[in-house]
């Protein structure tokens, strides 16, 4: 089934319903949404595109990016949606790469572009793009679950990025799996863009858009927490999806200016660790709103969901375990532990996170090696390292590429980051693996020391050797302003480690 099916289906019922708002300004409501991805579909077809092609979006958020979305799912064509802040060459890789006959852009993202990527570009937001979507209606394109409908470049941070083959079959199940395992949608409810379209916050348009609930983008088409927590108290009730870092600055803000977050219903957070004393002081502040997920653009926002009332409670024997852990496995997923050769381990065992179930990807594009590496025996290896409890409770230790062997025992740079974030001069971490010529390894962590202090290496030491044993305890740590980040507010530990050599160079 064509996901564009849904949008089609609320406007015949609820087309004088508002769908698309330029912050709390209604733009469309669902009978003209569906007008214009029907009508931008038509001149896709008209301009040559057919059932299985590949049509970018490089666009920062904005209304006209959800009509791009369902007028090229419209017409039968397959999606790339590209980071909007990549550089103009990355961008121009992707598509190519992907084979892209056309780009949908905004305006800086047409000038980062430039006539790099050779494939045609058409602005969102002009008046062409305007004219393109205001052309007569065309027929929805038929497509089966198994046909490609976004194709999801991963971050390419440890080289050239893969494209992950996301079919609407997989956006189907997870669209199924939100509301049963992460937070009901009704139409008074309103979807607020404030992270990236072209990652999590998009994958959820699809069951906001089956429900008949509304779609807000912040009028600075970015995240800036001031103007959420505005957004939200003028325009409730909002649903959103956050990184980590991004419900850090939400809660420091709104203490700032002592806000509640009125009109905030839910915030899902993911896509990269969430240190249980952030969670714990969000949920102190704004009460009971967040709902955390676990997954990868191979099984995109629907490996696992921590719920509100679990993020929420502290009445539970074991609720610091269990707010420390990303939930249990989603409605149509299926979730192990594995060791090197893929063997299932038993509860409590570290090993490599296995996948399998309807939102799994059937592979990488045109990359038959990456997918036979990551696709083994109907499992996912998702390249993470975690442990399930008896309750099916899955627990994240790090990512494979990140564990420290020290002396040959493993050290998973979260637990240590985990004991560090407690220390009271500490504001942010990360901790990662230097060379030694005695252990192989050896633990360094980079701190950013909370405004005004400045950490004491023989306190933080002194911290450690508290709470954990000694063999795991950072033997060097590195001041830093902040630590860098990729565009999504994960911690680029590459990075990291490139400092480190420098310097021993």
């Amino acid at each position: 089934m064509n996901l564009a099916t849904w949008l089609d289906r609320v406007a015949q019922t609820g087309g004088g319903a508002p769908a698309l708002l330029d912050g709390s300004r209604v733009v469309a409501d669902y009978a003209g949404f569906r007008a214009q991805a029907a009508g931008l579909a038509g001149v896709l077809a008209a301009r040559g595109i057919v059932p299985g092609d590949r049509v970018g979006i490089f666009a920062s958020n904005c209304p006209d990016y959800l009509v791009a979305l369902y007028g090229i799912w419209w017409a039968g064509a397959a999606a790339v949606p590209v980071n909007a802040k990549l550089h103009g060459r990355e961008a121009a890789w992707i598509l190519q790469d992907a084979g892209a006959r056309l780009t949908f852009v905004t305006a800086a993202q047409a000038a980062a572009l430039g006539e790099v990527s050779g494939v045609g570009q058409v602005t969102l937001g002009t008046s062409d793009f305007a004219a393109m979507s205001g052309g007569p209606a065309a027929a929805m394109v038929r497509r089966a679950a198994g046909d490609l409908a976004w194709l999801f470049y991963t971050s390419g941070t440890t080289g050239r990025p893969k494209g992950v083959q996301i079919t609407h079959g997989m956006l189907a199940a997870t669209s199924v799996c939100y509301p049963l395992d992460v937070d009901p949608v009704a139409p008074e409810d309103a979807a607020l863009y404030a992270g990236p379209m072209s990652h999590g916050a998009g994958i959820y348009a699809p069951i906001h858009v089956r429900r008949g609930a509304r779609h807000l983008v912040p009028a600075s088409g970015g995240y800036d927490a001031g103007e959420v927590l505005d957004l939200a108290a003028e325009a409730g009730p909002v649903s959103m999806f956050l990184a980590p870092t991004m419900v850090r600055r939400l809660v420091e803000t709104a203490r700032g200016r002592g806000s509640r977050g009125d009109g905030i219903r839910t915030v899902v957070y993911g896509g990269g660790p969430m240190y249980r004393a952030d969670i714990e002081a969000a949920v102190d502040w704004f009460g009971p709103k967040f709902v955390q997920i676990y997954g990868q653009g191979e099984c995109p926002m629907a490996i696992t969901a921590l719920s509100r009332a679990e993020v929420a409670d502290r009445n539970h024997p074991r609720w610091r375990d269990r707010l420390t852990s990303v939930g249990r496995a989603q409605t149509l997923v299926e979730v192990a532990i594995g060791d090197e050769a893929g063997a299932r381990l038993p509860p409590g065992e570290v090993g490599e996170i296995l996948v399998r179930g309807a939102p799994v990807m059937p592979g990488y594009w045109r990359n038959p090696e990456a997918t036979a590496r990551t696709l083994q025996d109907g499992w996912l290896r998702t390249g993470d390292m975690g442990r399930l409890d008896a309750d099916g409770y899955l627990t994240l230790v790090d990512r494979s590429k990140d564990v420290i062997i020290s002396g040959g025992s493993n050290v998973y740079p979260r637990e240590v980051e985990e004991v560090l974030l407690t220390h009271a001069d500490v504001a942010e971490v990360s901790v990662v693996g230097r060379p030694s010529a005695e252990w192989g390894e050896e633990v360094v962590a980079f701190v950013v020391p909370v405004a005004g202090r400045a950490p004491d290496p023989a306190a933080l030491d002194a911290h450690c050797l508290a709470q954990i044993a000694r063999f795991k305890r950072p033997k060097a740590y590195f001041a830093l302003e902040e630590l860098p980040k990729n565009n999504y507010g994960k911690v680029l530990k590459t990075e990291l480690r490139r400092r480190l050599e420098q310097e021993t160079t």
